[in-house]
């Protein structure tokens, strides 16, 4: 790659990770559920403050659970980038963090960073297998104003 195409991009590349950065911040700064502590969502009833699991995002979990001795939780988390601004991000992970909020359903627990709550309030896990991939997508989320076809990035309301 040249150096002079380099020099050219360079600038756009850092100008979008600042706007980026900023967006992230001020909406995580926007919203007083950061202060709170971890959050735990034992009820089955719809809430507008939990983050739902999809009958098929249980059962997969549970498919994945009974392959490895200490179980798993389904960490969900928001990074900026996709093609619409904000990407959705699954790991399985084995620990919570001090600053995560945890929703149990039938067993199985989503773990949610503080900053990505945020943009997931309300939110319904799925999972899905189609004839290109199978994967945990965010099927529904009110925080959501658009995004791409795929399900994994979004646009905010603003």
């Amino acid at each position: 790659m040249s150096r002079s195409l380099v020099k050219r991009f360079a600038p756009y590349v850092s100008a979008r990770i600042r706007e980026n950065h900023r967006m992230l911040n001020y909406c995580s700064s926007a919203s007083s559920a950061l202060k709170e502590a971890s959050f735990s969502s034992q009820s089955e009833s719809p809430s507008l403050e939990a983050v739902h699991l999809s009958d098929n995002c249980i059962r997969r979990m549970k498919e994945l659970q009974t392959s490895e001795p200490e179980k798993k939780l389904l960490r969900l988390g928001v990074e900026t980038g996709g093609c619409s601004g904000f990407q959705y991000v699954f790991e399985l992970d084995h620990k919570t963090n001090p600053d995560d909020r945890v929703f149990e359903k039938n067993g199985v627990k989503l773990v949610v960073d503080n900053v990505s709550y945020d943009f997931v309030k309300g939110a319904t896990v799925d999972y899905v297998e189609e004839l290109i991939r199978s994967a945990f997508v965010v099927a529904e989320n009110p925080a959501a104003v658009g995004g791409c076809s795929c399900k994994s990035s979004f646009m905010v309301k603003q």
